[in-house]
Protein backbone atom coordinates (compact mmCIF):
# COMPACT_ATOMS: atom_id res chain seq x y z
CA UNK A 1 0.00 0.00 0.00
CA UNK A 2 1.65 3.61 -1.22
CA UNK A 3 1.70 5.79 1.66
CA UNK A 4 -0.07 9.03 1.28
CA UNK A 5 2.35 11.75 1.32
CA UNK A 6 1.18 14.95 3.83
CA UNK A 7 2.54 17.71 6.12
CA UNK A 8 1.29 15.61 9.33
CA UNK A 9 -1.77 16.04 11.40
CA UNK A 10 -3.97 15.13 8.73
CA UNK A 11 -2.44 18.54 6.63
CA UNK A 12 -2.26 18.22 2.42
CA UNK A 13 0.74 19.20 0.96
CA UNK A 14 0.62 22.54 0.56
CA UNK A 15 0.97 24.51 -3.09
CA UNK A 16 4.57 24.96 -4.82
CA UNK A 17 6.30 27.20 -3.85
CA UNK A 18 7.74 30.19 -6.27
CA UNK A 19 11.14 29.45 -8.31
CA UNK A 20 13.99 29.27 -4.94
CA UNK A 21 16.01 30.88 -7.77
CA UNK A 22 13.88 34.52 -7.10
CA UNK A 23 14.93 34.63 -3.62
CA UNK A 24 18.49 33.54 -3.59
CA UNK A 25 20.91 36.94 -2.59
CA UNK A 26 23.88 37.34 -4.77
CA UNK A 27 26.56 40.18 -4.88
CA UNK A 28 25.98 43.52 -6.74
CA UNK A 29 28.29 43.36 -9.64
CA UNK A 30 31.50 42.56 -10.00
CA UNK A 31 31.44 46.20 -8.59
CA UNK A 32 30.18 45.17 -5.60
CA UNK A 33 32.36 46.99 -2.10
CA UNK A 34 31.48 43.68 -0.41
CA UNK A 35 32.81 41.27 -2.59
CA UNK A 36 36.29 40.83 -0.85
CA UNK A 37 38.14 41.90 -4.30
CA UNK A 38 37.04 45.44 -3.50
CA UNK A 39 37.46 45.68 0.21
CA UNK A 40 40.22 48.46 1.31
CA UNK A 41 43.24 47.81 0.79
CA UNK A 42 44.52 47.87 4.41
CA UNK A 43 42.16 45.41 5.14
CA UNK A 44 43.04 43.28 2.58
CA UNK A 45 47.32 43.73 3.31
CA UNK A 46 46.61 43.43 7.39
CA UNK A 47 44.29 39.83 6.47
CA UNK A 48 47.54 38.99 3.80
CA UNK A 49 49.51 39.63 6.91
CA UNK A 50 48.04 37.58 9.09
CA UNK A 51 47.43 34.64 7.93
CA UNK A 52 51.27 34.28 6.19
CA UNK A 53 52.72 35.03 9.66
CA UNK A 54 50.24 31.94 10.71
CA UNK A 55 51.84 30.19 7.78
CA UNK A 56 55.54 31.42 8.78
CA UNK A 57 55.00 30.18 12.29
CA UNK A 58 54.04 26.48 11.24
CA UNK A 59 56.73 26.00 9.14
CA UNK A 60 59.46 27.46 11.47
CA UNK A 61 57.61 25.09 13.88
CA UNK A 62 58.39 22.04 11.34
CA UNK A 63 61.96 22.30 11.59
CA UNK A 64 63.01 24.16 14.82
CA UNK A 65 63.14 21.40 17.09
CA UNK A 66 65.55 19.28 14.62
CA UNK A 67 68.75 21.32 16.60
CA UNK A 68 67.14 19.63 19.66
CA UNK A 69 66.93 16.26 18.37
CA UNK A 70 70.00 15.18 20.16
CA UNK A 71 69.11 15.99 23.22
CA UNK A 72 65.88 15.17 23.48
CA UNK A 73 66.84 11.85 22.59
CA UNK A 74 69.93 11.12 24.88
CA UNK A 75 67.16 12.51 27.45
CA UNK A 76 64.22 9.80 26.73
CA UNK A 77 67.18 7.30 25.99
CA UNK A 78 66.32 6.66 22.13
CA UNK A 79 68.49 6.70 19.16
CA UNK A 80 68.36 9.69 17.10
CA UNK A 81 66.65 8.13 14.39
CA UNK A 82 63.69 7.75 16.74
CA UNK A 83 63.94 11.47 17.79
CA UNK A 84 64.16 12.52 13.90
CA UNK A 85 60.26 11.20 13.71
CA UNK A 86 59.63 14.59 15.56
CA UNK A 87 59.89 16.11 12.42
CA UNK A 88 59.09 13.76 10.12
CA UNK A 89 55.49 13.55 11.85
CA UNK A 90 55.11 17.04 12.19
CA UNK A 91 55.71 17.18 8.08
CA UNK A 92 53.42 13.86 7.62
CA UNK A 93 50.93 15.55 9.85
CA UNK A 94 50.70 18.40 7.04
CA UNK A 95 49.98 16.05 4.24
CA UNK A 96 47.27 14.16 6.45
CA UNK A 97 45.62 17.22 7.47
CA UNK A 98 44.15 18.59 4.20
CA UNK A 99 41.52 16.03 4.08
CA UNK A 100 39.67 18.39 6.94
CA UNK A 101 40.66 21.29 6.36
CA UNK A 102 40.15 21.82 2.51
CA UNK A 103 36.57 20.82 2.91
CA UNK A 104 36.04 22.44 6.47
CA UNK A 105 36.92 25.71 4.70
CA UNK A 106 34.92 25.02 1.59
CA UNK A 107 31.81 24.39 3.67
CA UNK A 108 32.09 26.73 7.13
CA UNK A 109 34.24 29.50 5.57
CA UNK A 110 37.95 29.92 5.99
CA UNK A 111 38.68 31.69 9.18
CA UNK A 112 37.00 28.84 11.63
CA UNK A 113 39.86 26.42 9.72
CA UNK A 114 42.74 28.97 10.59
CA UNK A 115 42.08 29.66 13.62
CA UNK A 116 41.00 26.72 15.54
CA UNK A 117 43.96 25.06 13.69
CA UNK A 118 46.21 27.64 14.76
CA UNK A 119 44.95 26.78 18.49
CA UNK A 120 44.86 23.50 18.38
CA UNK A 121 48.92 23.97 16.51
CA UNK A 122 49.43 25.54 19.94
CA UNK A 123 47.80 23.03 22.07
CA UNK A 124 49.70 20.11 20.59
CA UNK A 125 52.93 21.79 20.39
CA UNK A 126 52.79 22.81 24.27
CA UNK A 127 51.75 19.19 24.86
CA UNK A 128 55.00 18.23 23.02
CA UNK A 129 57.35 20.64 25.46
CA UNK A 130 56.33 18.62 28.18
CA UNK A 131 56.44 15.13 26.94
CA UNK A 132 57.79 13.02 29.57
CA UNK A 133 58.49 10.22 26.85
CA UNK A 134 59.44 10.19 23.34
CA UNK A 135 56.12 8.64 22.54
CA UNK A 136 54.34 11.36 23.26
CA UNK A 137 56.40 14.17 22.00
CA UNK A 138 56.25 11.79 18.56
CA UNK A 139 52.50 12.13 18.68
CA UNK A 140 51.78 15.12 19.74
CA UNK A 141 54.37 16.60 17.08
CA UNK A 142 51.86 15.02 14.13
CA UNK A 143 49.00 16.51 15.70
CA UNK A 144 50.39 19.57 16.06
CA UNK A 145 51.28 19.69 11.77
CA UNK A 146 47.98 18.01 11.40
CA UNK A 147 46.57 21.32 12.02
CA UNK A 148 49.32 23.51 11.12
CA UNK A 149 48.87 22.06 7.63
CA UNK A 150 45.56 24.11 7.47
CA UNK A 151 47.72 27.43 7.20
CA UNK A 152 49.28 25.43 4.06
CA UNK A 153 45.84 24.34 3.45
CA UNK A 154 43.15 27.54 3.36
CA UNK A 155 45.96 30.42 3.03
CA UNK A 156 46.36 30.66 -0.59
CA UNK A 157 42.63 30.18 -0.83
CA UNK A 158 42.40 33.23 1.56
CA UNK A 159 44.86 35.27 -1.05
CA UNK A 160 42.74 33.91 -4.05
CA UNK A 161 39.37 35.25 -2.12
CA UNK A 162 40.87 38.34 -1.87
CA UNK A 163 42.99 38.77 -5.12
CA UNK A 164 41.86 38.90 -9.01
CA UNK A 165 44.33 37.38 -11.37
CA UNK A 166 45.94 40.39 -12.01
CA UNK A 167 47.29 40.27 -8.32
CA UNK A 168 47.01 36.98 -6.61
CA UNK A 169 50.47 35.75 -8.05
CA UNK A 170 52.05 38.37 -6.29
CA UNK A 171 50.24 37.39 -3.02
CA UNK A 172 50.84 33.57 -3.08
CA UNK A 173 54.50 34.63 -3.96
CA UNK A 174 54.84 36.12 -0.69
CA UNK A 175 53.15 33.50 0.48
CA UNK A 176 55.20 30.85 -0.42
CA UNK A 177 58.45 33.08 0.27
CA UNK A 178 57.25 32.36 4.28
CA UNK A 179 56.49 28.71 3.87
CA UNK A 180 60.61 28.16 2.92
CA UNK A 181 62.00 30.92 5.00
CA UNK A 182 60.49 29.23 7.70
CA UNK A 183 62.33 25.71 7.75
CA UNK A 184 65.42 27.72 6.87
CA UNK A 185 65.56 30.12 9.86
CA UNK A 186 64.81 27.42 12.53
CA UNK A 187 67.52 25.83 12.25
CA UNK A 188 69.89 28.61 13.62
CA UNK A 189 67.66 29.84 15.78
CA UNK A 190 66.80 26.35 17.25
CA UNK A 191 70.21 25.66 17.48
CA UNK A 192 71.26 28.58 20.01
CA UNK A 193 67.98 27.84 22.13
CA UNK A 194 68.94 24.05 22.42
CA UNK A 195 72.28 24.90 22.86
CA UNK A 196 71.81 27.13 25.95
CA UNK A 197 70.51 27.17 29.48
CA UNK A 198 66.87 26.78 27.94
CA UNK A 199 67.30 23.66 26.47
CA UNK A 200 65.57 21.39 23.53
CA UNK A 201 62.10 22.02 25.44
CA UNK A 202 62.00 25.93 24.65
CA UNK A 203 62.46 25.24 20.98
CA UNK A 204 58.89 23.92 21.39
CA UNK A 205 57.83 26.53 23.91
CA UNK A 206 58.23 29.39 21.33
CA UNK A 207 56.56 27.98 18.93
CA UNK A 208 53.79 27.50 20.87
CA UNK A 209 53.75 31.39 22.22
CA UNK A 210 53.42 32.39 18.74
CA UNK A 211 51.14 30.00 17.45
CA UNK A 212 48.55 31.05 20.47
CA UNK A 213 49.29 35.02 19.68
CA UNK A 214 48.32 34.40 16.01
CA UNK A 215 45.73 32.55 17.16
CA UNK A 216 43.82 34.84 19.26
CA UNK A 217 44.31 37.69 16.76
CA UNK A 218 43.01 35.80 14.49
CA UNK A 219 40.12 34.68 16.49
CA UNK A 220 39.87 38.49 17.57
CA UNK A 221 39.95 40.40 14.43
CA UNK A 222 40.02 37.74 11.35
CA UNK A 223 37.46 38.53 8.60
CA UNK A 224 35.62 35.86 7.26
CA UNK A 225 36.98 35.89 3.12
CA UNK A 226 34.74 33.40 1.63
CA UNK A 227 32.51 34.90 -0.84
CA UNK A 228 29.65 32.26 -0.63
CA UNK A 229 29.95 32.13 3.52
CA UNK A 230 29.68 36.50 3.18
CA UNK A 231 26.78 36.12 1.08
CA UNK A 232 24.83 33.22 3.61
CA UNK A 233 25.47 35.94 5.93
CA UNK A 234 24.01 38.81 3.99
CA UNK A 235 21.07 36.45 3.25
CA UNK A 236 20.57 36.22 7.05
CA UNK A 237 20.81 39.81 7.42
CA UNK A 238 17.63 40.29 5.12
CA UNK A 239 15.98 37.60 6.19
CA UNK A 240 15.94 39.49 9.66
CA UNK A 241 15.20 42.60 8.42
CA UNK A 242 12.28 41.18 5.65
CA UNK A 243 10.90 38.53 7.62
CA UNK A 244 11.18 36.66 4.53
CA UNK A 245 11.69 33.35 5.36
CA UNK A 246 12.66 32.33 1.86
CA UNK A 247 15.74 34.49 0.82
CA UNK A 248 18.79 32.72 1.45
CA UNK A 249 22.19 31.94 0.00
CA UNK A 250 23.28 29.07 -3.00
CA UNK A 251 25.60 27.81 -0.14
CA UNK A 252 22.74 27.14 2.37
CA UNK A 253 21.64 24.95 -0.16
CA UNK A 254 24.27 22.82 -0.07
CA UNK A 255 23.67 19.27 0.61
CA UNK A 256 27.14 16.97 1.58
CA UNK A 257 27.42 13.61 1.86
CA UNK A 258 30.44 11.78 3.11
CA UNK A 259 30.78 10.23 0.15
CA UNK A 260 30.94 13.43 -1.84
CA UNK A 261 33.47 14.56 0.49
CA UNK A 262 35.42 11.51 0.49
CA UNK A 263 35.44 11.64 -3.84
CA UNK A 264 36.18 15.57 -3.56
CA UNK A 265 39.04 15.28 -1.35
CA UNK A 266 40.61 12.30 -1.53
CA UNK A 267 39.87 10.33 -4.58
CA UNK A 268 40.02 12.73 -7.30
CA UNK A 269 43.11 14.31 -6.28
CA UNK A 270 44.83 10.93 -6.27
CA UNK A 271 42.83 10.10 -9.59
CA UNK A 272 44.11 13.24 -10.76
CA UNK A 273 47.48 12.80 -10.08
CA UNK A 274 47.76 9.21 -11.98
CA UNK A 275 45.61 10.40 -15.21
CA UNK A 276 47.03 14.11 -15.88
CA UNK A 277 50.58 13.95 -17.01
CA UNK A 278 51.06 17.75 -15.99
CA UNK A 279 49.83 16.99 -12.51
CA UNK A 280 52.01 14.30 -12.38
CA UNK A 281 55.14 15.29 -13.85
CA UNK A 282 54.43 18.83 -11.91
CA UNK A 283 54.12 17.63 -8.95
CA UNK A 284 57.23 14.53 -8.64
CA UNK A 285 59.21 17.99 -9.09
CA UNK A 286 57.66 20.09 -6.64
CA UNK A 287 58.17 17.14 -4.20
CA UNK A 288 61.54 16.99 -5.18
CA UNK A 289 62.19 20.32 -4.43
CA UNK A 290 60.24 20.31 -1.51
CA UNK A 291 62.41 16.96 -0.08
CA UNK A 292 65.81 18.45 -0.74
CA UNK A 293 64.66 21.82 1.63
CA UNK A 294 64.22 18.98 4.65
CA UNK A 295 67.05 17.40 3.42
CA UNK A 296 68.86 20.22 3.91
CA UNK A 297 67.83 20.48 7.70
CA UNK A 298 70.30 17.37 8.19
CA UNK A 299 72.59 18.06 5.72
CA UNK A 300 73.69 21.37 7.01
CA UNK A 301 74.54 20.62 10.75
CA UNK A 302 76.42 17.81 9.10
CA UNK A 303 78.85 19.72 7.17
CA UNK A 304 79.34 22.69 9.36
CA UNK A 305 79.24 20.99 12.65
CA UNK A 306 81.31 17.07 11.30
CA UNK A 307 83.16 18.90 8.80
CA UNK A 308 83.65 22.91 9.86
CA UNK A 309 83.78 21.80 13.34
CA UNK A 310 81.56 24.48 14.14
CA UNK A 311 79.02 25.33 17.76
CA UNK A 312 75.50 24.13 16.85
CA UNK A 313 73.51 27.82 16.58
CA UNK A 314 76.86 28.40 14.61
CA UNK A 315 76.37 25.55 11.99
CA UNK A 316 72.78 27.09 11.37
CA UNK A 317 73.84 30.38 10.42
CA UNK A 318 74.54 29.23 6.67
CA UNK A 319 71.11 28.42 6.21
CA UNK A 320 71.01 32.34 5.51
CA UNK A 321 72.66 31.86 2.43
CA UNK A 322 69.54 29.93 1.59
CA UNK A 323 67.25 32.51 3.09
CA UNK A 324 68.87 35.33 0.78
CA UNK A 325 68.60 33.22 -2.13
CA UNK A 326 64.74 32.92 -1.85
CA UNK A 327 64.78 36.75 -0.94
CA UNK A 328 66.30 36.99 -3.96
CA UNK A 329 64.16 34.91 -6.19
CA UNK A 330 60.70 36.38 -4.87
CA UNK A 331 62.40 39.27 -6.11
CA UNK A 332 62.99 38.26 -9.44
CA UNK A 333 59.17 36.63 -9.53
CA UNK A 334 57.64 39.74 -8.32
CA UNK A 335 59.88 41.35 -10.82
CA UNK A 336 58.08 39.67 -13.90
CA UNK A 337 54.58 41.32 -12.32
CA UNK A 338 54.28 43.73 -15.06
CA UNK A 339 55.21 41.85 -18.39
CA UNK A 340 52.36 39.07 -16.80
CA UNK A 341 50.02 41.90 -16.24
CA UNK A 342 50.43 43.65 -19.54
CA UNK A 343 50.02 39.91 -21.11
CA UNK A 344 46.74 39.43 -19.65
CA UNK A 345 45.56 42.38 -20.20
CA UNK A 346 46.44 42.14 -24.53
CA UNK A 347 44.53 38.61 -23.55
CA UNK A 348 41.55 40.41 -22.37
CA UNK A 349 42.37 39.07 -18.54
CA UNK A 350 42.43 35.69 -19.68
CA UNK A 351 45.27 34.08 -18.12
CA UNK A 352 47.42 31.35 -19.80
CA UNK A 353 48.76 28.94 -17.23
CA UNK A 354 51.99 28.50 -19.25
CA UNK A 355 53.35 32.03 -18.67
CA UNK A 356 53.55 31.14 -15.10
CA UNK A 357 56.81 28.82 -16.32
CA UNK A 358 59.28 31.39 -17.20
CA UNK A 359 60.99 32.05 -13.81
CA UNK A 360 61.52 27.89 -13.90
CA UNK A 361 63.84 28.90 -17.12
CA UNK A 362 66.22 30.14 -14.78
CA UNK A 363 65.44 28.79 -11.87
CA UNK A 364 65.65 25.30 -12.32
CA UNK A 365 69.38 24.98 -13.84
CA UNK A 366 70.63 27.59 -11.25
CA UNK A 367 69.22 24.91 -8.46
CA UNK A 368 71.25 22.55 -9.90
CA UNK A 369 74.33 24.34 -10.10
CA UNK A 370 73.55 24.92 -6.52
CA UNK A 371 73.46 21.64 -5.17
CA UNK A 372 76.72 20.45 -7.37
CA UNK A 373 78.49 23.39 -6.13
CA UNK A 374 77.59 22.38 -2.52
CA UNK A 375 78.63 18.94 -2.59
CA UNK A 376 81.88 19.77 -3.46
CA UNK A 377 82.76 22.22 -1.69
CA UNK A 378 81.43 21.61 1.08
CA UNK A 379 83.28 17.98 1.53
CA UNK A 380 86.19 18.69 3.20
CA UNK A 381 87.31 21.84 5.35
CA UNK A 382 90.40 22.49 3.31
CA UNK A 383 88.12 24.91 1.04
CA UNK A 384 86.84 27.54 2.95
CA UNK A 385 83.63 27.30 4.67
CA UNK A 386 81.93 30.60 2.70
CA UNK A 387 82.02 28.97 -0.78
CA UNK A 388 78.86 26.16 0.29
CA UNK A 389 77.21 28.63 1.89
CA UNK A 390 77.57 31.10 -1.04
CA UNK A 391 75.88 27.22 -3.07
CA UNK A 392 72.96 27.62 -0.45
CA UNK A 393 72.16 31.23 -2.26
CA UNK A 394 71.70 29.51 -5.33
CA UNK A 395 69.74 26.37 -3.99
CA UNK A 396 67.23 28.88 -2.51
CA UNK A 397 66.96 31.18 -5.32
CA UNK A 398 66.29 27.92 -7.61
CA UNK A 399 63.67 26.55 -4.74
CA UNK A 400 61.28 29.78 -4.50
CA UNK A 401 61.29 29.82 -8.57
CA UNK A 402 60.53 26.35 -9.58
CA UNK A 403 57.94 25.56 -6.84
CA UNK A 404 56.07 28.62 -7.17
CA UNK A 405 55.38 29.05 -10.50
CA UNK A 406 54.71 25.49 -10.24
CA UNK A 407 52.26 25.49 -8.18
CA UNK A 408 51.34 28.54 -9.52
CA UNK A 409 50.91 26.63 -12.88
CA UNK A 410 48.45 24.18 -11.58
CA UNK A 411 46.10 26.64 -9.89
CA UNK A 412 45.78 28.73 -13.52
CA UNK A 413 45.09 24.83 -14.93
CA UNK A 414 43.18 23.54 -13.21
CA UNK A 415 41.30 26.25 -11.12
CA UNK A 416 37.54 24.95 -11.48
CA UNK A 417 38.33 21.40 -10.36
CA UNK A 418 41.09 22.44 -7.82
CA UNK A 419 40.54 22.02 -4.29
CA UNK A 420 42.46 23.49 -1.43
CA UNK A 421 45.65 21.42 -1.07
CA UNK A 422 45.68 19.27 -3.85
CA UNK A 423 47.40 15.92 -4.85
CA UNK A 424 50.98 17.73 -5.05
CA UNK A 425 50.98 18.74 -1.22
CA UNK A 426 50.16 15.25 -0.76
CA UNK A 427 52.89 13.63 -2.86
CA UNK A 428 54.98 17.12 -1.79
CA UNK A 429 54.79 16.69 2.01
CA UNK A 430 54.78 12.75 2.20
CA UNK A 431 58.22 12.95 0.59
CA UNK A 432 59.93 15.66 2.54
CA UNK A 433 58.27 13.68 5.57
CA UNK A 434 60.47 10.38 4.76
CA UNK A 435 63.42 12.31 3.52
CA UNK A 436 64.20 13.67 6.60
CA UNK A 437 64.74 10.43 8.37
CA UNK A 438 67.91 9.24 5.53
CA UNK A 439 69.15 12.08 4.66
CA UNK A 440 72.21 12.42 7.44
CA UNK A 441 72.77 9.00 7.07
CA UNK A 442 73.11 9.51 3.13
CA UNK A 443 75.33 12.19 3.39
CA UNK A 444 77.43 10.70 5.97
CA UNK A 445 77.57 7.10 4.41
CA UNK A 446 77.83 8.34 0.66
CA UNK A 447 80.06 11.37 1.29
CA UNK A 448 78.46 14.99 0.84
CA UNK A 449 80.46 15.29 -2.64
CA UNK A 450 78.35 11.97 -4.08
CA UNK A 451 75.03 12.73 -2.28
CA UNK A 452 74.78 15.95 -3.92
CA UNK A 453 76.18 14.67 -7.29
CA UNK A 454 73.15 12.10 -6.97
CA UNK A 455 70.58 14.46 -5.97
CA UNK A 456 72.16 17.05 -8.94
CA UNK A 457 71.85 14.74 -11.41
CA UNK A 458 67.98 13.92 -10.49
CA UNK A 459 67.68 17.98 -10.54
CA UNK A 460 69.23 17.67 -13.76
CA UNK A 461 67.03 14.91 -15.23
CA UNK A 462 63.51 17.18 -13.99
CA UNK A 463 65.10 20.83 -16.02
CA UNK A 464 62.87 19.50 -18.87
CA UNK A 465 59.69 19.25 -17.03
CA UNK A 466 58.57 23.04 -16.90
CA UNK A 467 60.17 23.63 -20.18
CA UNK A 468 58.29 20.83 -22.14
CA UNK A 469 54.99 21.94 -20.52
CA UNK A 470 56.00 25.46 -22.30
CA UNK A 471 55.62 24.44 -25.26
CA UNK A 472 53.27 21.38 -25.19
CA UNK A 473 51.18 22.37 -21.80
CA UNK A 474 48.31 23.65 -24.01
CA UNK A 475 48.24 20.84 -26.20
CA UNK A 476 48.09 18.20 -22.78
CA UNK A 477 45.39 20.75 -20.78
CA UNK A 478 43.18 20.43 -23.95
CA UNK A 479 42.82 16.97 -24.36
CA UNK A 480 42.11 16.75 -20.26
CA UNK A 481 38.87 16.42 -19.19
CA UNK A 482 39.67 18.27 -15.61
CA UNK A 483 41.65 21.58 -16.91
CA UNK A 484 39.90 24.36 -17.30
CA UNK A 485 40.76 28.62 -17.10
CA UNK A 486 39.82 30.86 -14.43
Amino acid sequence: MTEKLGLGLGRPLPPPLPDPQDYVVEFDGMDDPAHPYNWKFSMKLFISILVCSGTFIVSFTSAVFAPGIDSASREFGVGSEVGTLGTTLYVLGFAAGPVIWAPASELRGRKWPLTIAMLGGGIFTIASAVAKDIQTLNICRFFAGMCGSSQLTVVPAVLSDLYDNTYRGTAISLYALTVFVGPFSAPFTGGFIASSYLGWRWTLYIPTFLSFTNGIISVLFLPETYAPCLLVKKAAKIRHETKNWGIHAKHERVEVEPRELLEKYFTRPLRMLVTEPIILLVSIYMSFIYGIVYALLEAYPYVFESIYDMKPGISGLPFIGLIIGQVLACGFILSQHAAYTKKLVENKNVPIPEWRLRPTILGAPVFTVGLFWFGWTGFTSAIHWAAPTVAGAFIGFGVLCVFLPCFNYLVDSYLPLRINGGSEYYTSLICCGWVSLFSKQMFHNMGVQWACTLLGCLAAIMIPIPLAFRVYGPWLRGKSNSSGRI
